[in-house]
């Protein structure tokens, strides 16, 4: 696992959240996905509720990213997310995101993920 190849992936779930494709995100995220929010714990079915109106976010980047590989079938990737939602494109978040995937079945699935504001 690359760090390109890691960001290709969790490129696709925010892709999916820019898109509001429900399916795409749901398919990007193991069926035992937890989620660690500010709101709280979320599962698979919250993070792809966020899609039902729509998409949630208008644009995003990636920055700072980090890679931990941990093993050959698990690699832990973080980075700094500057975002807007969907609702108020014209203002920017950050936060702080670290997510955990796994290769289960010969596909490479998000089991977790936190995320942090930025301060």
């Amino acid at each position: 696992m690359t760090l390109d190849d890691a960001l290709a992936l969790e490129r696709a779930v925010w892709d999916a959240l820019v898109a509001g494709d429900a399916a795409a995100d749901e398919a990007s995220l193991a069926a035992d996905f937890l989620g660690v929010y500010p709101s709280g714990f979320a599962e698979r079915a919250c993070h792809v509720g966020q899609l039902d109106d729509g998409p949630s976010v208008a644009a995003y980047r990636i920055e700072d990213a980090r890679l931990d590989v941990i093993a050959e079938d698990a690699f832990l990737i973080g980075y700094r997310a500057v975002f807007a939602r969907a609702k108020s494109p014209a203002e920017e978040e950050a936060m702080y995101v670290s997510s955990l995937w796994r290769l289960r079945d010969g596909r490479w699935l998000n089991t977790f993920s936190q995320d942090t504001p930025e301060a």
